[in-house]
């Protein structure tokens, strides 16, 4: 048997059964290895394929498929194998693993008990003329998640949660025996633990008690609960932490010196983990010293440690409204590596010799200690640009350093721009909240010269040294020698059919664009964005804009960063919350050093993870804001807003508060004197018979008609008449809100419906 068509052979095998294990004998024999050499030859197939964790070992001599390693060139051609899109109407969307096929429609009655996110095997229907290609879940490869957040319903006889997750379509039964002394209507963690083939409903167990709805601390844990992150370390990580103290005069040895070189930090005011300092010194040559220093974390936290497996799985420290989750234990977090001022810290650093033309004409990557003169937060760091140096005489040398890198920033800046650097800006929403939590107010935080500041330092560290691994130096007529495996962090270009489509739209209001090269576009993109500066149409383009764009993610396959317009980039500048810098700095290390490069499948797999667990503390964080709007409008039902349309969707129209960027959505069955259709291709609803439209971007006024704190909702009315002086509208709109009765004998359906609305 040839080799390689005996692995594929194996592998089509467990992929048709991938819930079966076999041993080598019943492989064999579905493979026509009949004689004893045959069978030999498949045992020790099998067995290098589990040492590649392409299948996993069930009990002893027996194994399964690995549902990583199932792809549609294993299976028949009617199957694929791909993700599921629930609905909160119980219909599913399959998305194929396989890029350029179209999503698959599940019908309710097809999707054989996957949940939102599953990794699903699909035999597809015959497809109809006119329709979407429709098929059914035949097996599910990978559970997304077991364990769900909600309100307990306790029942005479038995209970159920009702999760809070909207995409979850059915409510988990809970038996009796299996609450954990959870009460009705407390919230709780239910762990699935069965859901047999004959019941509408699965099984689970509650593993943890949240308490009572409302509550603060209680939904800001459900939160967390409900993106899978821990809410403790374990004790084993937290005994190591404890273990851990300043560094000492043996540490220090043989790290460059920055302790008697003005040095400072810019972080919130509000900041307790400051992973990045930087450094400043005048040359006797005339140029300047600038120093890039991020806490050297892998000092501490060796690979495999119980903080490194916790700081893995976590992946990201998650940042929600009132509270920080971090992904170190805080002695690491807030003390030991956190880059205090006047104390002694271990850094790595990334070190540039620049002229007064911010060129860089040398650099110096290596371990150093520092001991930073100054904690600046942004808005003391922004006096001090403000002022300048002709206005005031800067106070200290640390001052002095402020405005001489804020010269250097705003020209690196600017350079990036040219280059072909998209300028996107996003904004971000703060609450100012009472000592209990509660919202007393929205704003939208404002990004000026000293965030930029940081920025373009933290972008000079992380493109130098993603360029110090992947570019690989040679000799003319010599081959280079071959890139070692590293850490990268990547953007791919926009997808062509939504950059078509929003070119298209913006032509139609009279701007221009051009798509021919990556720097034309760049260009297209930044003119765009300086024209509607102030326009009526620039929340509407912005927010179109950031859609047509890929997302950034982890790997170790370099394709560039094609928003920051740098062939080569990394995350190496906060180590302390993101786990991939983590790895950057023990890569780097180990490369200085001398050594082999890693394998490259086994990092994939750790930028994926990373790039899962980023999206969710996203998520979670996004969560986090909509639960806190939803608090502070509850106490204004009735009041009158200015707002600005950001959605529209068959059921209704989304607006987003002017100044706190509150969402909610109104109806369409709201809106009065016509009958509206969505029209998806020009962003906006328009009625039949009077032609009356209403698109992205409008300004409306909108009134507050209902909030769900459960659902994290907020229901508006569309006021077409001038509020009064005490701003209300001088009519009052309504509506009903709707109870479904639950039947025995049907599938328990989730109580929920609705939608919500980057990182470099």
């Amino acid at each position: 048997m040839n080799s390689d068509k005996l692995t594929t052979q194996i592998l089509k095998v467990f992929a048709n059964s991938p819930f079966t294990a076999f041993n080598y004998k019943q492989i064999a024999s579905k493979v026509g290895g009949y004689d004893k050499a045959q069978r030999q030859l498949v045992q020790a197939t099998i067995l290098e394929m589990a040492e590649s964790k392409i299948l996993v070992e069930e009990g002893r001599g027996k194994y399964k498929i690995n549902p990583k390693h199932i792809n549609d060139d294993l299976l028949p051609k009617n199957y694929l194998v791909g993700t599921i899109d629930m609905k909160q109407t119980g219909k599913a969307y399959v998305i194929p693993q396989e890029e350029g096929r179209e999503d698959v429609m599940i019908a309710p009655n097809y999707t054989r008990h996957a949940l939102h996110g599953d990794t699903v095997k699909v035999l597809m229907f015959p497809q109809r003329k006119m329709h979407k290609p429709e098929g059914q879940v035949v097996e599910i490869l990978h559970r997304a998640k077991t364990r769900f957040v909600g309100r307990i319903q306790k029942m005479e006889r038995f209970a159920f949660l009702v999760c809070d997750n909207r995409n979850m379509v059915v409510d988990i039964f809970v038996p009796l025996n299996d609450l954990a002394g959870a009460e009705d209507g407390e919230k709780a963690v239910v762990e699935m633990t069965d859901w047999p083939e004959q019941m509408n409903n699965p099984v689970g167990r509650v593993v943890k008690r949240l308490g009572k709805p409302g509550d603060n601390n209680v939904e800001m844990q459900s939160i967390l609960a409900e993106y899978d992150f821990p809410l403790d370390f374990p004790a084993e990580a937290e005994k190591e932490a404890a273990a851990i103290k300043a560094p000492t005069k043996k540490d220090i040895e043989g790290r460059r010196d920055f302790r008697k070189t003005t040095t400072f930090t810019i972080d919130p005011a509000d900041a307790k983990d400051f992973d990045d300092a930087v450094s400043f010194k005048r040359l006797k040559n005339g140029n300047c010293e600038v120093g890039v220093h991020i806490a050297d974390v892998s000092y501490y936290v060796k690979p495999g440690s119980a903080i490194d497996r916790e700081a893995y799985e976590r992946g990201t420290s998650v940042y929600l409204v009132d509270r920080t989750i971090p992904m170190l234990p805080e002695k690491l977090c807030n003390g030991v590596c956190s880059l205090r001022p006047n104390e002694d810290k271990l850094c790595y650093s990334a070190v540039f010799e620049m002229n007064d033309k911010a060129e860089v004409l040398g650099r110096w990557i290596g371990k150093t200690v520092i001991n930073s003169d100054r904690r600046y937060n942004y808005e003391e760091a922004q006096e001090i640009i403000e002022a300048g140096s002709e206005a005031r005489k800067a106070e200290n040398e640390a001052d002095n350093a402020v405005l001489e890198l804020h010269k250097l920033a705003t020209i690196l800046r600017e350079g990036r721009y040219k280059d072909g650097a998209i300028n996107f800006e996003t904004q971000e929403v703060k609450f100012k909240l009472d000592e209990n939590a509660k919202p007393i107010g929205v704003y939208i935080k404002e990004q000026k010269e000293a965030n930029w500041l940081i920025e373009e330092f933290m972008l000079l560290a992380n493109r130098n040294v993603a360029e110090c691994i992947g570019k690989t130096a040679h000799e003319k007529g010599k081959k280079p020698p071959k890139a070692k495996t590293f850490v990268y962090r990547v953007h791919d270009e926009p997808n062509p059919e939504k950059l078509n489509t929003f070119v298209e739209f913006v032509t139609k209001l009279g701007f221009k664009m051009k798509v021919g090269s990556r720097k034309a576009l760049a260009d297209s993109y930044n003119r765009l964005f300086d024209q509607i500066a102030g326009r009526g149409e620039e929340y509407m383009i912005d927010t179109i804009a950031i859609r047509t764009m890929s997302k950034a993610y982890y790997s170790t396959e370099n394709i560039g960063h094609y928003g920051l317009a740098f062939p080569f980039y990394t995350h190496f500048t906060s180590p302390i919350r993101r786990y991939p810098d983590l790895m950057v700095h023990r890569l780097l290390e180990r490369y200085q050093g001398g050594g082999d490069s890693v394998s490259a499948d086994e990092y994939e797999d750790y930028c994926k993870h990373c790039s899962v667990m980023e999206k969710k503390a996203a998520d979670a964080e996004r969560t986090s804001v909509k639960y806190k709007q939803a608090e502070y409008l509850s106490d204004k039902l009735g009041q009158v807003f200015p707002a600005n349309i950001s959605g529209v969707s068959k059921w209704g129209i989304y607006a987003e508060i002017e100044g706190n960027k509150c969402e909610g959505m109104i109806p369409i069955g709201s809106l009065k004197g016509d009958y509206y259709m969505l029209d998806e291709d020009n962003y906006q609803v328009i009625g039949r018979r009077y032609g009356k439209c209403y698109k992205l971007g409008d300004p409306v006024l909108v009134r507050v008609r209902a909030v769900d704190m459960f659902k994290k909702q907020i229901d508006f009315d569309l006021v077409e008449e001038e509020p009064d002086m005490n701003g209300k509208s001088s009519k009052t709109k309504g509506g009903k809100t709707n109870k479904t009765n639950r039947t025995a004998g049907k599938t328990r359906k989730s109580k929920s419906n609705n939608k919500s609305k980057k990182k470099t």
